[in-house]
């Protein structure tokens, strides 16, 4: 099946949800978190999971977040951002990727939305809507929001060799992350969470490797 159809296909069935969510979830959990949590206080935003074609096949447009930003800077990211009074998660999922890679407004359609993503640090439910382009778009990134673009093949992201564990400490514990190794910083995080369900969605058993044992900590990379 071609990749577009094979996309739109497997959007339109029921999502894995949290529980692929959780795959690529850092452990342990903070307590008593939920990512299928939508609190009456959130903020609301969009994250584009952009498909389009390269000389690798089906590509995925990743960022590395400008280090200056207040949140997440320096960490690789999908385009997005909160949403303005009434608009819709799939158009400010394509307004933010104009503003921040330069995307063409009417240059990809959406095909389908993830599960929502309760990010506990930033206070956002993050709405992931996944769009395709027919043609590769020619991106203009801002300098104010973002220090590289990260090109990355579907097909390497989807290859289970490319989800490693990485450590890094949060509120004095040490914790363990599922990452995707791709060019640039690790994707880790709620990245990694949107882009785990998005893999699970074509493949239902795709999952990171088991998680490392205790004295295997200090061999793993160090995530920031």
């Amino acid at each position: 099946m071609p990749w577009r159809e094979e996309i739109r296909a497997r959007l339109e069935a029921p999502l894995p949800g949290v529980e692929a969510q959780l795959r690529f979830a850092p452990t342990p959990r903070l307590h008593s978190w939920d990512p299928s949590q939508t609190p009456i206080d959130a903020r609301r935003a969009a994250a584009l999971i952009l498909v389009y074609p390269g000389e690798s096949g089906p590509m995925v447009l990743l960022t590395v977040r400008h280090a200056g930003l207040p949140h997440h800077g320096g960490q690789v990211s999908l385009p997005g951002g909160g949403l303005d009074p009434g608009e819709t998660p799939e158009d400010a999922a394509l307004r933010e990727a104009y503003e921040e890679v330069g995307l063409p407004l009417g240059h990809a359609t959406t095909v389908g939305a993830l599960s929502t993503l309760w990010v506990i640090v930033s206070k956002f439910v993050v709405h992931p809507i996944v769009a395709i382009a027919s043609e590769p778009p020619t991106f203009r990134p801002s300098p104010w929001e973002v220090d590289a673009l990260v090109e990355v093949p579907l097909a390497t992201l989807r290859d289970p060799a490319s989800v490693r564990w990485g450590r890094r400490m949060r509120q004095g514990l040490l914790i363990r992350c599922p990452y995707f190794e791709v060019p640039g910083p690790p994707v880790w995080g709620a990245t990694a969470m949107m882009l785990g369900e998005f893999c699970t969605v074509l493949d239902p058993a795709f999952r990171p490797p088991p998680i490392p044992a205790d004295d295997e900590l200090d061999r793993l990379l160090e995530i920031v």
